[in-house]
């Protein structure tokens, strides 16, 4: 599993209305390029997001979706890939005094990045975790002025 942490300078609040605008989500997650459709559930548990992966003219069309969901505290998604497989993650979200502390963790589940080892796993999406957060404190601190 890999982790990544943030402190963003707003309140879980702020964070938390990012994460349930489901139609903001190609803006904080890196490689999501598209949103199709929002269940309009987003974010309780079992709605999705249909977005699309790439760029034009190899974009992927697929689904994300809650698996579990405590507002502003804890969201944990089925994000898929295919062909690349499905990942699990998890966003934990607690307060600061000085805003709000966002864990970000990642495993792949099923599919080919499944068979890569935790290191390599590491190499490829820590760096996009940790931007992917960057982009989420841009929003939610932007939201919370």
């Amino acid at each position: 599993m890999v982790t990544v942490r943030r402190t963003i300078d707003a309140p879980a609040d702020a964070v938390w209305a990012v994460l349930a605008d489901g139609w903001l989500y190609p803006s904080w997650v890196v490689g999501a390029s598209r949103m199709r459709e929002v269940d309009p559930a987003w974010p309780g548990v079992g709605a999705s997001l249909h977005h699309s992966v790439g760029t034009w003219p190899m974009l992927l069309n697929d689904t994300t979706t809650v698996l579990a969901s405590v507002p502003k505290r804890e969201l944990v998604l089925r994000a898929r890939g295919w062909p690349f497989g499905e990942a699990e993650i998890r966003l934990v979200l607690q307060e600061r005094a000085q805003g709000c502390e966002v864990e970000m963790s990642e495993v792949a589940r099923s599919g080919p990045g499944r068979l890569v080892p935790e290191a390599a796993q590491s190499v490829l999406i820590r760096p996009r975790n940790v931007e992917s957060l960057r982009r989420l404190a841009y929003l939610a601190e932007g939201e919370s002025r």
